[in-house]
């Protein structure tokens, strides 16, 4: 499965940040996922999700310092987290 595309949280479309993405969306469901959903998903699918940019890194689940559960892609050499790299909504 690949996310494709990116919701940010509200006033924070410019943001370099992970945890401010809100929905993530997946091509094989054709449908937004809420980052919560996504990271519980890679607790029981760990490896299954890529991200629609070379070099199509998994994405992997975190946990904030104030316990909100986000989701990130595997660190590579780009500059920024390819997630972020995607399109916006």
């Amino acid at each position: 499965m690949k996310a494709i595309k990116i919701k940010m949280k509200r006033n924070c479309g410019n943001s370099g940040d992970v945890q401010d993405i809100e929905p993530i969306y997946m091509d094989q469901t054709g449908t937004y996922w809420k980052k919560s959903e996504v990271y519980d998903y890679l607790q029981k699918f760990p490896k299954t999700i890529t991200v629609n940019i070379f070099p199509y890194p998994y994405l992997i689940s975190a946990v904030s310092s104030q316990g909100e559960k986000y989701v990130r892609s595997v660190a590579n050499s780009t500059s920024e987290d390819n997630l972020l790299m995607l399109p916006r909504e």
